[in-house]
């Protein structure tokens, strides 16, 4: 049978804030050639971006044409609210005030506290109901924090913030530590915040070596190297791709969007979680409301904390750690909404 003789389903209509950007240049491609929602899943885009960036955007739709994707139904450019958010089921917020060399992510709060305001009311106002939500921009998870508290009637399990890029660096240090591919290594978890203050921990995690399954620590056999400088090449690597490139992660970062997305769309396999940052239900005693990461499986399109994995006082340090962080920004952020 030729893929033109397979049966599609109806389109998605999938809106993408900051489509003129480098992440969403990247990322375009690979939602529209089938490789996150699947090859017999149409979409049409709704391309958001601030007016002085029309004219780039109209660029971005020209090229969205010319890939000739047979999946791509509609590329809407947009800086309007209600054309960018109607009737949409997924929205990804890849657009924010962008994170310069040097600054701090409390510089971001105020600047993103209006811009997630605003979208929050138009996806609460606009999208479909059941809409999967997923917050790029920096500082993801009190970004997402704020589009969630400005759009109720959207179910709360259906707002994530995007670690998987954490995730997908942790993984990489640990295949390149030990020379395997990165999907040899598995159940890896970020924890907390996407910032410096992130607990990327293996302790749970394994490695498959010559067809034998081990977990990481034992393979490594570098407890220091573990805990020390590992965490932090995982936490600071953002920062150093900034430093290197001048501009931050893109390729990386679309790459991480779309396996998010792919999982939440598909699931994860048997055994198996990946990280996400999502409204804490109070599990591993987070502050319950706080946009948190988390250990997540996924089965038909439902996300669960994968729970009682063990916790040792190291662990629980680093975590309280990254939680109170969050909880400041939180505050600062909700501060920020209600200015005197």
């Amino acid at each position: 049978m030729s893929s033109s003789d397979k049966k599609l389903k109806d389109p998605i209509r999938i809106v993408i804030t900051g489509a003129a950007g480098q992440i969403a240049y990247s990322l375009i491609h690979q939602i529209c050639s089938g490789d996150v929602f699947g090859q017999d899943q149409p979409v049409i885009l709704h391309l958001l971006d601030i007016t002085p960036m029309m004219t780039v955007l109209q660029g971005v739709v020209m090229e969205i044409e010319d890939t000739s994707l047979p999946l791509v139904k509609g590329a809407i450019p947009t800086d309007d609210l209600e054309t960018a958010f109607k009737n949409v089921d997924v929205a990804l917020f890849v657009g924010a005030m962008p994170r310069k060399e040097g600054m701090e992510r409390k510089d971001l709060l105020s600047a993103n506290v209006k811009i997630f305001k605003s979208q929050g009311t138009a996806l609460d106002t606009y999208a479909n109901k059941n809409v999967k939500v997923l917050v790029v921009g920096n500082p993801a998870n009190t970004n997402c924090y704020i589009l969630a508290h400005y759009a109720p009637s959207i179910p709360r399990e259906n707002f994530t913030c995007l670690t998987r890029l954490d995730h997908n660096r942790a993984k990489g240090q640990i295949a390149s530590r030990l020379k395997v591919s990165p999907d040899a290594v598995k159940n890896v978890i970020i924890w907390g915040n996407h910032s410096s203050t992130q607990f990327p921990d293996v302790r749970s995690a394994t490695v498959t070596i010559h067809g034998k399954e081990t977990p990481v620590y034992e393979a490594v056999k570098d407890d220091n190297w573990l805990k020390n400088d590992f965490v932090s090449t995982v936490q600071k690597r953002g920062a150093a791709v900034i430093a290197a490139r001048k501009l931050s992660s893109a390729m990386s970062a679309a790459k991480a969007i779309c396996d998010h997305m792919r999982d939440w769309w598909h699931g994860t396999n048997e055994n198996e979680w990946v990280s996400m940052g999502i409204i804490s239900d109070g599990s591993y005693d987070i502050e319950k409301g706080l946009v948190f990461s988390y250990p997540i499986e996924i089965k038909n399109g439902k996300l669960s904390i994968v729970q009682d994995l063990k916790m040792d006082d190291w662990s629980r340090e680093l975590i309280d750690k990254t939680q109170k962080e969050l909880v400041e920004e939180k505050n600062d952020a909700l501060k920020a909404t209600d200015p005197e």
